[in-house]
C-alpha cells in the first residue's frame, strides 16, 4: 500500500511538473505558429508584446494569451492601425500544443479585451483590410506545409469586451462608430449547421455625408442565429434589438456569396406606444421615462431586401409614423400635444444615389403655439436636394417647461417663421445663390439670452428677416445688453450655407448705437485652478474678461455711434467700417472725437491665435495732453514726461504688437514709430520727479515759466524701448537738443545738451566775464551736457557745469588774446602809417 501511494505521489508530482513546464517548453512553438501564420498570409506589419501559455486556468484545455497584438497597414494606408487588441486569449486542447508549425491548431474559445478594429475605404474605393498576400507567380501548393491552414475553429464560446469598431467609407461618405462594444456568443459552430446565442451591447454613432443621424446612442441585441456554413447563410430567429430604449423585433437572413451579400430583413416596433419615440432620443436628453404620460402611437416598420456589392445596396422601405400623440413629463408644467409624424426612408432601385427621405408631415403644439414642417431630401449621398417648408410659432421659454432640456443658457422669446426653400448643397458650397429659391419671413420678438460667458443678458426686442430668391435681408434688429443699445439692418448672403454647411456667415450690415460699452460684449475667461487660487489670495477679484472675434463671421459692418466706452475712454461721434473675417477685425477710416480732439485710425485686430495681436495706424489731431495722459496707458508709457504738460498735441503713430485677453496692448511687444508735435504747452515741473529735480539743477531756467510751441519729435519702438531721435527746441534764448530712450518699465537714458549763453554762468566765472563787452557777452554760448538716467520715479541728473565753465573760460581767454592781438596789430598799423606819412628823413628816424 505504501509503495502504491508512493507511486501515485510520484505520478502526481510528475503531472504537476509537466503542467508547470509545458507552457515554457511549448511557448516558442506557439510563437513560431503565430509568426508562421503572419508571414505566410498578410502584407502588413504585425507585432505583439508577448505570448504566454497557461494549463491551469481551464485544464484540460490550454490557454494561449497574446498581449498587445497590433496590425499596421502598408501602402496605400501606410501607418494606419487596422487592428489592436490589449489581450487575445485562445483556448484549445493540450494536444494541439504538440503539433509542428505547419499543422493547423483547432481553436475552441476566443476572448478579446480592449480591441480596436478600424475599417477604412478611401476615395478610390480601396479597402485597408485588403492585406492578404497576392503572389500569382508562386507554384501551386503541394506539400502539407504549403496547403495547411494555420488555425481551424471549433468555437464553443466567443467573448469580446470593451472594444471599438470604426467603419469610415469615403466613397459613400459613411461613418459608423461602435464604442464600448461587448459581445458574448455561445454555440458549436464546428458543425455545418448550428445555432448560436448572441448578446451584444454598444454605443453607436452614425453619419452620412457629414450629417449625424445617431450620436452616442445605446445599441443592444439579443439574438438566436442559425448558421449554415455550407451556404454561408445566417438566419435571425427570436431576435430583439434596442436603439436606446426603443425595442425592435426583426427576422430574416444574411447570405454571403462569392462576390456579394444577399440581405432580406424585416423589422418593426413590437408595440405602437408613443413612448417608443422618446426612447429613440439619447437618454442624456430624454432623461428618465418613468412617470411620463403619453397618448397616441409611434411605429417603425422597415424592410431591407437585396444585394450588397461594390455598385448596389438593398432596397429600403422604412416608415416612421405617429398620429395625434402627446407626452408630458411628471415634473414639468407643460405638455407637447397634437404630434403628427409621417416620414419614410426609401430606395426602390438598389442604387445608393436613389435613396431619399420623405417628410410628409411633422406638426406639434405647445400651449397655443403650433409648429409644422414638411419636405423631402433627395440624392442624399451626393449633392443633396432639399425641398422644405416651415410654418409656425415657438415660445422658446416653453421648450424647457415641456421637455427636460438642460440648458446652461437662459432662453426666452418668440420665433415666428413662414419659410419655404429649395436648394442643393453644391449651390450652397459654390455660393451660387441664383439656384437657391427661398421665400418667406422670420421674426424674433422679446428674445432674451443669458449665459455665464456674457456679463449681461442679451435682449432683442425685435428682429425681422425677409427671404427672397437670392437675397436675405435683415430688415430690423433692436438689441440691448447692459448699458449698450444696437440697431442694425443689412443683407445676409449665405444664411442657408451657414446653417447647412461649414461656411462662415457672410453679410453686409449697417449698425447704429447711441451708447456702446465694449465691456458689455466681453466674455468671461475661465481661470485655471491655479489662477483662481492666486486671485483669491491676492485680490479676491473675479476672473478677467476676454474678447473673441467670432470665427463664423465674414461680414462688413458700417457703424455710427454717439458714444463708445472702452475701459476709461469715451469716444464721441464714432463712425467707420469694420470688416470681420477669419477672426480678424479690420478697421477702415474710423474717426471719433477724443480728448477734445479728433482720432482717426486704420488697422486690424486679430484673436485667431492664442495671443491676440494688432497692427494700427493712428492719427491724433489736437488732443488735450493732460486728458490723453489720464485716459491712455499707451501715451503714458510713450511719454511719461507728458504728465507735467498742459496743452495740445498732435501725433501720427504706426505700431503693431500683441494684446492681452481684454485687448490691451502688451507694451513690451510693441514695434513701430511715431511723429509727435506739441502745438503749445505749459510745464508744471512739480508733476514729475524728473522735471522737479531738473528744475532744481538748472537754477538759470524756471521750467514752470516755459511755453513750449511747435516742437516736433520722432520716436520708434522696439524690444521694449522707446527711442527718441534728436530734436531741437528753444527756451528763452537757450537752444536745447535732446535724444535718448526709455523702457516701458520707466528705465531711461537720455542726453540733453544746452547751448547756454555765457551770461548764465556769471557767478561761476566771476571777474572773467567782466572782460567781455555787451556784444561779446550776448553772442558767446557754451554747450552744457546733461545726462539723465535712472527711472522716472528716481531720476539721476548729471550736470557738468565745471566743464562748461572751463570751456567758457577758455573761450573768454581766447577771445581776450584775439582782442589783444588785434590791438597790437592795429597799433602797429597806426605807427607804420605815421612813418610812411612823415617828411622826416629815415636816417634821422633810425637814429
Amino acid at each position: 500500500m505504501k509503495k502504491a501511494l508512493k507511486i501515485i505521489g510520484i505520478i502526481i508530482a510528475l503531472i504537476i511538473i509537466a503542467l508547470i513546464s509545458i507552457p515554457f517548453l511549448f511557448k516558442n512553438t506557439i510563437k513560431d505558429k503565430v509568426r508562421y501564420a503572419i508571414n505566410k498570409e498578410v502584407n502588413a506589419t504585425v507585432d505583439f508584446k508577448d505570448i504566454s501559455v497557461n494549463l491551469f486556468r481551464s485544464f484540460p484545455q490550454a490557454s494561449v494569451i497574446v498581449d498587445e497584438l497590433s496590425i499596421i497597414t502598408a501602402e496605400p494606408f501606410a501607418g494606419d492601425t487596422l487592428v489592436f487588441t490589449k489581450k487575445l486569449s485562445l483556448e484549445m486542447s493540450v494536444k494541439e500544443l504538440f503539433k509542428n508549425a505547419s499543422e493547423p491548431i483547432a481553436i475552441n474559445q476566443i476572448k478579446i479585451n480592449e480591441a480596436l478594429i478600424n475599417i477604412k475605404v478611401d476615395s478610390l474605393g480601396r479597402f485597408n483590410y485588403d492585406i492578404a498576400k497576392k503572389d500569382k507567380t508562386s507554384p501551386t501548393p503541394t506539400s502539407q506545409e504549403d496547403q495547411g491552414e494555420p488555425f481551424v475553429f471549433n468555437l464553443q464560446d466567443l467573448e469580446i469586451n470593451n472594444s471599438s469598431f470604426v467603419y469610415n467609407d469615403q466613397v459613400s461618405k459613411t461613418l459608423i462608430v461602435l464604442d464600448s462594444l461587448t459581445i458574448s456568443g455561445k454555440g458549436d459552430i464546428s458543425q455545418q449547421q448550428s445555432e448560436v446565442t448572441l448578446e451584444a451591447n454598444s454605443r453607436i454613432s452614425m453619419g452620412l455625408d457629414g450629417i449625424e443621424y445617431l450620436t452616442n446612442n445605446n445599441l443592444s441585441l439579443n439574438a438566436v442565429v442559425a448558421i449554415d456554413l455550407e451556404q454561408q447563410r445566417y438566419t435571425f430567429k427570436e431576435n430583439t434589438g434596442y436603439i436606446n430604449q426603443l425595442p425592435l423585433t426583426f427576422d430574416g437572413f444574411i447570405e454571403m456569396h462569392e462576390n456579394d451579400t444577399e440581405i432580406d430583413i424585416k423589422f418593426k416596433t413590437p408595440n405602437s406606444d408613443f413612448r417608443n419615440f422618446l426612447a429613440v432620443i439619447p437618454q442624456t436628453y430624454a432623461k428618465n421615462l418613468d412617470g411620463i404620460t403619453t397618448t397616441g402611437d409611434f411605429t417603425v416598420d422597415g424592410k431591407v431586401k437585396g444585394i450588397v456589392n461594390d455598385t448596389q445596396i438593398p432596397t429600403l422601405n422604412v416608415k416612421i409614423s405617429s398620429n395625434n400623440a402627446s407626452f408630458k413629463y411628471p415634473d414639468l408644467p407643460k405638455s407637447v400635444k397634437n404630434i403628427n409624424l409621417n416620414t419614410s426612408l426609401i430606395n426602390t432601385t438598389g442604387m445608393v444615389d436613389d435613396t431619399y427621405i420623405d417628410l410628409d408631415q411633422l406638426t406639434f403644439t405647445i400651449d397655443n403655439d403650433v409648429f409644422a414642417a414638411k419636405g423631402n431630401f433627395k440624392n442624399i449621398t451626393k449633392n443633396m436636394l432639399v425641398d422644405m417648408a416651415v410654418n409656425g410659432t415657438l415660445n422658446l421659454a416653453n421648450l424647457s417647461q415641456a421637455y427636460p432640456i438642460q440648458l446652461e443658457e437662459k432662453l426666452q422669446g418668440f420665433i415666428k417663421a413662414n419659410v419655404a426653400t429649395n436648394f442643393d448643397l453644391q449651390s450652397l458650397e459654390k455660393e451660387d445663390y441664383e439656384k437657391i429659391k427661398t421665400n418667406g419671413q422670420a421674426t424674433l420678438q422679446n428674445f432674451e439670452y443669458t449665459a455665464v460667458e456674457f456679463p449681461n443678458t442679451i435682449q432683442i426686442d425685435e428682429a425681422q428677416i425677409n427671404f427672397k430668391p437670392g437675397t436675405i435681408t435683415l430688415d430690423k434688429l433692436n438689441l440691448t445688453t447692459g448699458k449698450s443699445d444696437v440697431k442694425a439692418t443689412g443683407t445676409i448672403n449665405n444664411l442657408l450655407g451657414f446653417l447647412f454647411t461649414n461656411q462662415q456667415l457672410k453679410g453686409d450690415f449697417d449698425v447704429q448705437s447711441n451708447t456702446l460699452y465694449v465691456n458689455d460684449f466681453m466674455t468671461q475667461a475661465e481661470p485655471t485652478a491655479t489662477d483662481t487660487s492666486n486671485k483669491e489670495e491676492k485680490t479676491g477679484t473675479p476672473s478677467s474678461s476676454e474678447f473673441k472675434i467670432p470665427s463664423f463671421l465674414d461680414a462688413r459692418l458700417g457703424f455710427a455711434a454717439s458714444t463708445i466706452v472702452y475701459d476709461n475712454l469715451s469716444l464721441k461721434n464714432a463712425k467707420g467700417v469694420i470688416r470681420i473675417k477669419d477672426e480678424t477685425a479690420s478697421l477702415e477710416k474710423v474717426t471719433s472725437s477724443l480728448f477734445d480732439g479728433i482720432i482717426a485710425l486704420d488697422g486690424n485686430v486679430s484673436t485667431k491665435s492664442e495671443t491676440p495681436s494688432f497692427g494700427m495706424k493712428l492719427n491724433l489731431d489736437k488732443i488735450d495732453i493732460a486728458e490723453s495722459f489720464k485716459g491712455m496707458e499707451l501715451l503714458r508709457s510713450l511719454a511719461p514726461i507728458a504728465k507735467a504738460l498742459t496743452g495740445l498735441l498732435s501725433t501720427d503713430l504706426e505700431l503693431n504688437g500683441n494684446l492681452t485677453s481684454d485687448l490691451t496692448p502688451q507694451l513690451n511687444t510693441l514695434k513701430g514709430n511715431a511723429l509727435a508735435e506739441i502745438l503749445n504747452a505749459k510745464v508744471n515741473s512739480s508733476e514729475t520727479k524728473l522735471l522737479s529735480k531738473l528744475d532744481g539743477a538748472l537754477d538759470f531756467i524756471d521750467l514752470d515759466n516755459l511755453d513750449l510751441k511747435d516742437i516736433k519729435t520722432a520716436l520708434s519702438f522696439d524690444d521694449g524701448k522707446i527711442n527718441v531721435k534728436p530734436f531741437d527746441f528753444e527756451v528763452k534764448g537757450i537752444k536745447i537738443t535732446a535724444q535718448g530712450n526709455h523702457s516701458f518699465t520707466n528705465e531711461m537714458n537720455y542726453a540733453v545738451s544746452l547751448d547756454l549763453p555765457a551770461k548764465y554762468l556769471g557767478d561761476d566765472l566771476g571777474s572773467t566775464l567782466s572782460k567781455l563787452n555787451e556784444e561779446d557777452l550776448s553772442n558767446m554760448t557754451v554747450a552744457v551736457p546733461i545726462g539723465i538716467s535712472g527711472n522716472f520715479d528716481n531720476p539721476m541728473i548729471n550736470l557738468d557745469t565745471k566743464a562748461a565753465v572751463k570751456q567758457l573760460t577758455q573761450q573768454i581767454v581766447a577771445k581776450q588774446k584775439e582782442k589783444a592781438k588785434d590791438k597790437i596789430v592795429s597799433k602797429g598799423k597806426d605807427v607804420l602809417s605815421n612813418i610812411l606819412g612823415s617828411n622826416t628823413p629815415k636816417k634821422t628816424l633810425l637814429q
